[in-house]
């Protein structure tokens, strides 16, 4: 989540949810952003692809529906929620409450980066994301060659005992992505090598106790061991 608009939050969480699903774990999105760029980047997944529900949270559906749309599976283990841009309080209590961990992505120009700072900031005397034990880690998105202009940024989220995962630049395999359905590591990996290697560390930071497909494609890097990380309802 990040409160500012057009920093790469889908990108981040199809790209994530993609990497559980080719590794076996059952998985799901949670499209809180009335745009549904999640749930049409899964209407572009292909039928080989290894399967991700996608459950409607936003507004735009009403009543009975909305109960209908915003089904998860009830075998779902990892439950990414892709949480749109300026959340009203109400709804920044309802997806915290969800929560057990946040990723914020940032964008490289100055504006972005003060709206993220101020936003972490909300998160922290608002949210209450320390007292809620909600693990909050942030990712340089977009980035150029030169990662320094996010260098003020990583001192503030520190200095806050936060964690600043990793710069992921700016590449055309996330557009190609955003287009065919297909998350980085599901592409080859030669081509996706780097963009692999920079995300690598966001799929670290995301403990998961479900182990490895034996029968997942070669390049996609092996899950880490350790508690579960459900975004998702109680």
């Amino acid at each position: 989540m990040n409160a500012k608009g057009g920093v790469g939050k889908t990108t981040i969480a199809t790209n994530v949810a993609s990497y559980f699903a080719v590794n076996g774990v059952p998985t799901a999105i949670m499209d809180y952003d009335p745009q549904g760029s999640s749930l049409h980047w899964l209407e572009q997944r292909p039928a080989d692809a290894p399967p991700i529900h996608g459950a409607d949270a936003a507004s735009r559906t009403g009543g009975g529906l909305k109960s209908i749309a915003r089904y998860v599976p009830p075998d779902t283990q990892q439950l990414v929620i892709d949480a749109p841009a300026g959340p009203t309080p109400l709804l920044m209590k309802e997806l915290l409450g969800r929560a057990n961990a946040i990723l914020i992505p940032v964008g490289p120009s100055k504006v972005d980066i003060h709206a993220t700072a101020k936003f972490i900031e909300e998160l922290l005397l608002v949210g209450g994301i320390r007292y809620r034990d909600i693990r909050t880690a942030v990712v340089g998105n977009r980035a150029r060659s030169s990662t320094a202009v996010y260098e003020p940024l990583e001192r503030f989220v520190r200095s806050l005992r936060l964690t600043f995962l990793t710069h992921l630049l700016d590449s055309e395999i996330y557009v190609e992505s955003g287009d065919t359905g297909y998350g980085i590591f599901e592409m080859d990996a030669q081509r996706a090598a780097e963009p692999q290697r920079e995300f690598t560390p966001i799929v670290q930071w995301v403990p998961q106790d479900t182990p490895t497909s034996e029968d997942g494609p070669s390049n996609v890097v092996p899950l880490p061991r350790s508690r579960a990380w459900n975004v998702g309802p109680e």
